[in-house]
């Protein structure tokens, strides 16, 4: 396969499906990208799998491509939240990085108490899962959620859905996740800020019928590492990584 390039489209795929390629992506294709005409593009949309698609119009502000055949289906990713709370900017953007790579559903990002950063750009950080999905082959893009107080994004909370909150107060006991995670089942996971959890905090949940209590090893994590631990440990727990 003679593709160098994998690009995310808000666009139908199938067998001879024309894609439209609009200013931003003409540039990165055919400015930056430097493609010409019949070159080979890697496409996903996150409902149609994966496409091998070639180029046939490449202008400077506007091409098209053509689909040819599918070369991947869609991978499905676990029913799997991610809740956490915005720290500084380079260290969010790798959690996000690494919540698609690893695999989620849906991104949450949630302001508590010690909460140190409340900057988040919901259209940055779809951009930036984006790129991360084109990067590391995934074939869909999680939702990503506009910031919310962690209080109102419990309320409400989907019955069967159980969250499994990283409690530092558990560091160096086992957490036996066997009956809190069931292969197929949806499920959360929560990570707290760089200053954890106000008391008023751990209290809420621990008096949440859907929330269990987990280690994550016998050392206080950052906070970016602490989510990516959790999504390992759940994954693992659910049959992800078989």
């Amino acid at each position: 396969m003679d593709a160098k390039v994998r690009l995310y489209v808000d666009q139908p795929l199938g067998a001879g499906q024309a894609v439209a390629v609009g200013p931003e992506q003409a540039t990165y294709l055919f400015a930056v990208m430097r493609l010409p005409v019949g070159a080979g593009v890697l496409l996903f949309n996150g409902r149609d799998g994966e496409w091998l698609a070639r180029v046939v119009d490449a202008g400077k502000r506007r091409g098209a491509l053509l689909c040819e055949a599918q070369t991947r289906p869609l991978l499905p990713v676990p029913d799997l939240w991610l809740l956490f709370s915005p720290v500084r900017k380079e260290r969010t953007n790798f959690i996000v990085e690494k919540a698609v790579e690893l695999g989620v559903a849906r991104l949450m990002p949630v302001t508590t108490r010690f909460t140190q950063s409340e900057r988040w750009r919901q259209d940055k950080q779809l951009a930036h899962a984006i790129e991360a999905a084109e990067q590391c082959g995934a074939t869909s893009v999680p939702q990503v959620g506009e910031v919310q107080p962690l209080e109102r994004a419990l309320a409400g909370w989907p019955e069967g859905r159980v969250l499994l909150w990283a409690d530092e107060a558990l560091a160096g006991q086992a957490s036996a996740l066997t009956g809190s995670v069931a292969a197929g089942a949806p499920g959360a996971v929560l990570v707290g800020p760089e200053g954890g959890f106000s008391d008023d905090e751990k209290a809420l949940l621990r008096g949440l019928p859907f929330v269990r209590p987990i280690s994550l090893g016998p050392r206080i994590l950052r906070a970016e590492t602490a989510a990516v631990a959790a999504l390992v440990l759940w994954q693992m727990a659910a049959g992800d990584w078989r």
